[in-house]
């Protein structure tokens, strides 16, 4: 007999008679959980009834398909064509009176980099516009976030960024980057806590 493979007979026959596991027992964790979870199926319960009244749309991001709310329908000034008839371009303010978006201001990057024009398009106003000018569905707005935030963007896609409505059940369903954050301030604020210790208040003076 090849020594190589007496050896080997040897090495197995040792191994299988010196298992201390009893039956029904696993070598590992991995073991474990592939006979736990052979079999296994989704229970049956949904997102459904989480969401409530927020209207969703279906989107797909490579591998991953999900619910994010509809937001064109929650824009208050939306359709912008119907103050905008005309290109940005051909719109002159008249002097002395308020610039359109007055109550706007623009915090989110270096204003030599970033202006109201990187994302919304001169010429078709109701869309937004990536950095190559390509046009973006306000309701797919994550997209224009997407391109200075993609580490962002590939946990969100994951669900480990922003919120998940009704937990990992399925349809799984996410909010938007606009959900929490404002795009022309996205940083969130920082706040006191909700209940305010007026004692720790004074201490501080």
């Amino acid at each position: 007999m090849n020594i190589h493979r007496f050896i080997i007979i040897v090495i197995v026959v040792f191994c299988v008679g010196s298992c201390k596991h009893k039956e029904g027992e696993y070598h590992s964790l991995k073991d474990k959980i592939d006979a736990e979870t052979k079999n296994y199926q989704d229970p049956e319960i949904s997102s459904e009834s989480y969401i409530g009244d927020v209207k969703t749309i279906e989107i797909k991001e490579g591998d991953h398909r999900f619910l994010i709310p509809e937001r064109k329908s929650q824009i208050t000034s939306f359709a912008c064509t119907e103050c905008h008839t005309q290109p940005l371009g051909k719109m002159k303010r008249i002097e002395g009176e308020k610039r359109a978006h007055w109550e706007l201001q623009m915090q989110h990057a270096d204003e030599k980099a970033m202006n109201c024009t990187s994302c919304h398009m001169g010429e078709n106003m109701d869309n937004l516009n990536s950095l190559t000018g390509s046009i973006i569905d306000f309701n797919q707005s994550y997209l224009l976030c997407a391109q200075c935030h993609n580490s962002q963007f590939q946990d969100w896609k994951g669900g480990a960024h922003g919120k998940n409505i009704g937990g990992w059940a399925k349809p799984r369903a996410a909010m938007t980057c606009v959900s929490c954050h404002n795009p022309h301030q996205p940083q969130i604020a920082s706040k006191w806590p909700v209940q305010f210790n007026t004692e720790i208040e004074k201490e501080r003076k």
